[in-house]
């Protein structure tokens, strides 16, 4: 079973949220949770951007003229530290412990190594194999991240048809996912949200296989097969 990180199992939009914030009050400001997600999706998609979590420094200058807060290279670093160290959703642990009794955990991320290390120990170190962009050297959606982690699969005799993909974004893994023929997993963390908050619009949305509200569904639903 292979997964997204960070949206799936780490809570990065609370982590940029409250970091932004604790810059703003501090500076006499008041910002809107979703507003800064907004910000923060825009940003990235402007022409510059590098890979996460170093990209958050870039992002927050962006968003720091956007709302019209100071902007200096502290401040830059610690937006950067603040999401290099979000914390996991509340289910995301004890939903891995339980998978990994069922399947080989791979874990797929945009983030670099240097960040993932940090949010694989915060989720108790489950994973069989891990994929980041620096190996990759893509990101999802591309197809080519994908190729890889099945290429790594093959070498230990499997197949694509053994894989289940299981993510948040609609954007950067299951639209992919599904044309690539894998069988996949949406885990809809905003379902009591409107908008895709810092995730990517997608042109269109995707029937998944499999959809969940949270990882402790999806663990509950596959022992029940079990």
């Amino acid at each position: 079973m292979s997964f997204d990180v960070v949206g799936t199992l780490i809570d990065f939009e609370t982590a940029i949220i409250d970091g932004l914030s604790d810059i703003a009050s501090k500076a006499g400001i008041e910002v809107d949770g979703e507003e800064v997600l907004v910000a923060y999706r825009e940003a990235r998609l402007l022409p510059g951007a590098v890979r996460c979590p170093d990209d958050l420094g870039r992002c927050y200058s962006v968003m720091a003229a956007r709302f019209g807060l100071p902007d200096t290279a502290e401040l830059q670093d610690s937006m950067i530290e603040a999401v290099a160290e979000a914390k996991p959703f509340p289910d995301s642990v004890e939903a891995l412990r339980r998978l990994a009794g069922k399947y080989k955990l791979v874990a797929m991320t945009n983030a670099r190594r240097w960040g993932f290390d940090r949010y694989e120990k915060k989720l108790g170190s489950p994973f069989w194999a891990s994929f980041t962009c620096d190996e990759t050297g893509t990101e999802k959606p591309d197809p080519r991240f994908f190729h890889h982690m099945l290429d790594f699969v093959a070498s230990d005799g499997g197949a694509i048809g053994d894989v289940i993909h299981t993510a948040q974004s609609q954007y950067h893994d299951i639209g992919i996912s599904r044309s690539l023929g894998m069988t996949n997993v949406w885990i809809e963390r905003r379902f009591d949200r409107s908008g895709f908050g810092g995730t990517f619009v997608p042109e269109q949305l995707t029937r998944p296989d499999y959809h969940y509200r949270s990882m402790r569904e999806l663990a509950q639903a596959v022992e029940n097969a079990f």
